[in-house]
C-alpha cells in the first residue's frame, strides 16, 4: 500500500489544566504582548499548566500496515494521551517524535488525543533545586533555564519579552505504511578541479522490507532527469552513487549562481510506489581557513575555492509565538538581507533549529548559515539524562538539516565560554581528559569539545564544527588575533548625549 497522510492541524481546543472550560483553536484570549506594556499583563500565563485536546477517527489501514502519530515539535514538558492511556512523554522542545499507536486504534470510529504542558517556568526551577552544587550563572533570563531543553528566549533577554510558549509549535499528523522512506541524504564531493563530482544518496527504510522492495533513485537539475537507477533494498539502508560532468555549482549570491540539484528516492514494492522523497542540495565545496599570519591565525571562509567576505546579520527568531512565522516571512528577511548585500547569518543559540523554510531561502537566495547549537550565555548543567537528549537533539536536527548547501558551519554555543570567563569558571585548555571536564563547575565544556563534536562527525561530516561563539583555541574569547570574537565595545553602548554631542 502507498503511505497516507493525515493531518492534525485543526479542530483542536484547549484550556488552563486547573479549569474546566475548554477554548476553541485558534483563540487570543490575552490582548497583544508586544503592544506598550501589555507583555506584564500576559505574564500571569507564564506560570500556568495547559492541555491540548481533538478527536479523529480511526484512519484506514489495511491489515498489517503500521499507523504512526508524528510530532514535529512538542514545546516543552509534554505528556501524550490516546484514549486516556499515555503513549508519549517529552520534555525536548527541539525533538520530533513518532509514535506507533496501530495497536492503541484496535477499536474503529473517534478517538481522543490529548497532550499536556506542565509549566516550563516552575519546572525549570524545580530541576535547579535538585542539584543545588551546580553553578548556575549566566547571563539573560532566569538561571533556571539552563536545565530545560527549550529556547531559551522564552525565559526573557536584553533584546525581548518574558513569554513562556506552550504547545505543538510544529505539525502533527498521522501515518499510514507498511514501509517508508525515513531518511534520504544527499552527499555531494566536488573534485579539485570542479570538473566532475560525486552525488551519493543514502536512503534509510522503515518498515517491513523483502526481496520485492526496490527504490528508484533520480537526479535532476532545474527539473529535467540527468540520472537514474534502480536498486533492490537489502536492509534498513541503500545507496547510490551519480557522477556528474562539468556540474553547476552552488555560490553565495554575489559570487555566482545558487544552483540547486534535486535528488529523489522512490520506494516499490511490486511494481507499487509505496513512498516517496525528495531533497535539493547544491554542489560546493566549504572551508574555514585558519592558518598562521602576523597576527596570529586567519578565520575566513571560502567557497569553492573563493575567499568570501562574510559581512551579514546575528538571526534571533523572528518571533516570541514561532508558529506565527510563515515560510513567506522568512523569505522576506532573507531577501531583506541579500537586497543589503549581506552574505552571512548565524542563527543564534539563545533561539531555535530553525524552520525548513529559513534554510530553503538561504539555499535559494544564497546566503552563508553559520548555524548555532541552543546553548546560549549560560553554565549549562550535564546530568546523564541532559547528555542524552542533548544528543538525540543534535542529532534529529542535523539530519534534517545536513543537505543545506547554505549551512557552512556549526557552532556549539552563544558566549558559553565567555560565562565562564566572567564568572572564573574552572578551564584548562591543555586538559584533554573529557571525563575530567564533567568533574569541574564548568561542565558543559563536555557538550561543547566532546559530544557535539561526535554527533557532527557522524551525521554531518564535512561540515566544519566550531566549539563555540566566540571561540579562538583556549584564548580569551576577546582575542582579535585567532577564531571569532563578539564586539562588546562599540558606539552603541554609548549613552545617546554622547553621540548627540559628537555628531551636531
Amino acid at each position: 500500500m502507498s503511505m497516507t497522510v493525515q493531518t492534525l492541524s485543526s479542530g483542536w481546543s484547549f484550556k488552563d489544566r486547573d479549569s474546566s472550560e475548554w477554548l476553541p483553536v485558534p483563540t487570543v484570549p490575552l490582548d497583544d504582548p508586544y503592544l506598550g506594556f501589555k507583555e506584564l499583563d500576559a505574564r500571569w500565563a507564564n506560570e500556568k499548566s495547559w492541555v491540548y485536546r481533538t478527536v479523529f477517527e480511526k484512519p484506514n489501514a489495511p491489515a498489517g500496515s503500521t499507523i504512526a502519530l508524528v510530532f514535529d515539535g512538542l514545546d516543552t514538558f509534554a505528556k501524550v494521551k490516546l484514549d486516556d492511556h499515555i503513549i508519549l512523554e517529552s520534555d525536548n522542545m527541539f525533538l520530533g517524535h513518532r509514535v506507533d499507536i496501530t495497536k492503541a486504534l484496535s477499536a474503529d470510529g473517534e478517538h481522543v488525543l490529548e497532550v499536556e504542558f506542565d509549566c516550563a517556568l516552575l519546572k525549570a526551577r524545580e530541576l535547579r533545586a535538585q542539584d543545588p552544587k551546580h553553578k548556575w550563572v549566566g547571563f539573560n533570563g532566569d538561571p533556571a533555564r539552563m536545565a530545560v531543553r527549550k529556547a531559551q528566549y522564552h525565559w526573557g533577554w536584553d533584546w525581548g519579552p518574558v513569554l513562556m510558549t506552550a504547545g505543538i509549535w510544529r505539525a502533527v499528523r498521522l501515518e499510514v505504511y507498511n514501509a517508508r522512506v525515513a531518511d534520504l541524504w544527499p552527499q555531494a564531493r566536488l573534485a579539485e578541479d570542479h570538473q566532475t563530482a560525486e552525488v551519493t544518496a543514502v536512503v534509510d527504510v522503515d518498515g517491513l522490507v523483502d526481496s520485492d522492495f526496490t527504490i528508484q533513485f533520480t537526479l535532476s537539475l532545474k527539473g529535467k532527469e540527468i540520472a537514474s537507477q534502480n536498486i533492490s533494498v537489502s536492509g534498513k539502508t541503500t545507496q547510490v552513487t551519480f557522477r556528474v560532468n562539468l556540474p553547476d555549482l552552488w555560490w553565495p549570491h554575489g559570487y555566482g549562481e545558487q544552483t540547486l540539484y534535486e535528488v529523489s528516492a522512490s520506494l516499490f514494492h511490486g511494481g507499487q510506489k509505496v513512498d516517496h522523497k525528495s531533497k535539493k542540495f547544491g554542489i560546493r565545496t566549504a572551508e574555514v581557513v585558519q592558518r598562521p599570519d602576523k597576527h596570529g591565525k586567519s578565520f575566513f571562509f571560502r567557497i569553492n575555492g573563493r575567499d568570501i567576505f562574510c559581512g551579514g546579520s546575528c538571526w534571533i527568531p523572528a518571533d516570541s509565538l514561532l508558529p506565527a512565522v510563515s515560510a513567506e516571512r522568512y523569505r522576506k528577511w532573507i531577501a531583506l538581507m541579500v537586497a543589503g548585500r549581506q552574505v552571512m547569518i548565524r542563527v543564534w543559540g539563545g533561539g531555535i533549529y530553525e524552520d525548513d523554510a529559513f534554510y530553503e531561502a538561504c539555499d535559494e537566495l544564497g546566503v552563508l548559515v553559520w548555524q548555532d547549537f541552543m546553548f546560549g550565555c549560560g553554565n549549562y548543567p550535564t546530568w546523564p539524562e541532559m547528555l542524552e537528549s542533548v544528543r538525540r537533539e543534535t542529532t534529529y536536527n542535523l539530519r534534517r538539516m545536513r543537505h543545506h548547501p547554505s549551512i557552512v558551519l556549526y557552532a556549539g554555543n552563544n558566549e558559553d565560554y565567555q560565562v565562564a570567563e566572567s564568572e572564573g569558571l574552572t578551564y584548562d585548555y591543555e586538559d584533554k581528559d573529557p571525563e575530567s571536564w564533567l568533574k569541574t563547575d564548568f561542565p558543559a565544556r563536555y557538550i561543547y569539545e566532546k559530544l557535539l563534536p561526535e554527533v557532527v562527525a557522524e551525521h554531518s561530516p564535512t561540515t566544519f564544527y566550531h566549539p563555540g561563539s566566540p571561540w579562538g583555541d583556549g584564548k580569551i574569547s576577546s582575542d582579535t588575533t585567532v577564531g571569532d570574537m563578539h564586539q562588546w565595545n562599540g558606539p552603541y553602548l554609548k549613552p545617546l548625549v554622547d553621540f548627540i554631542t559628537n555628531n551636531q
